[in-house]
């Protein structure tokens, strides 16, 4: 079965599983994919990610993340959502001066930009606008 929209799958399974309270989560690789896991990484939105190579003896023909799902000490999640901005029917770009901040600054707005995956506030940082990927809280 083929995914139109791979980043929109591993948003998707991520927000799935913090709803159902799993520890782990997989999901497919990519490079965008592992640069936005990477950033809710530094963000602290999840514990930490693993690659899974292939391994046809253990059944993985694709290369996967595992995502280590990060929970609060009562077990509410630290992420309370994850929304997809731009899709690959209606592209949403922001230029270096209309960068939204989400929820006051307390989530982060992910961006492609020409020098790759980053948060908002790099985003600005650097000058630099992209494709708005999705916004995180």
């Amino acid at each position: 079965m083929s995914v139109t929209d791979p980043i929109a799958d591993a948003i998707t399974k991520i927000r799935n599983a913090y709803r159902a309270g799993h520890k782990v989560v997989t999901v497919n690789h990519s490079n965008v994919n592992e640069a936005i896991i990477k950033i809710l990484a530094d963000e602290n939105f999840v514990n930490s990610y693993d690659l899974i190579d292939r391994d046809a003896a253990k059944k993985i023909y694709r290369k996967k993340i595992l995502v280590n799902l990060r929970y609060t000490n009562s077990g509410m999640p630290v992420m309370r959502n994850i929304e997809r901005i731009s899709t690959p029917g209606r592209r949403t770009y922001v230029n270096a001066n209309n960068i939204p901040s989400v929820y006051n600054n307390t989530g982060c707005a992910i961006i492609s930009t020409s020098r790759g995956v980053m948060v908002d506030r790099e985003a600005k940082k650097l000058h630099v606008g992209g494709e708005y990927i999705c916004k995180v809280w």
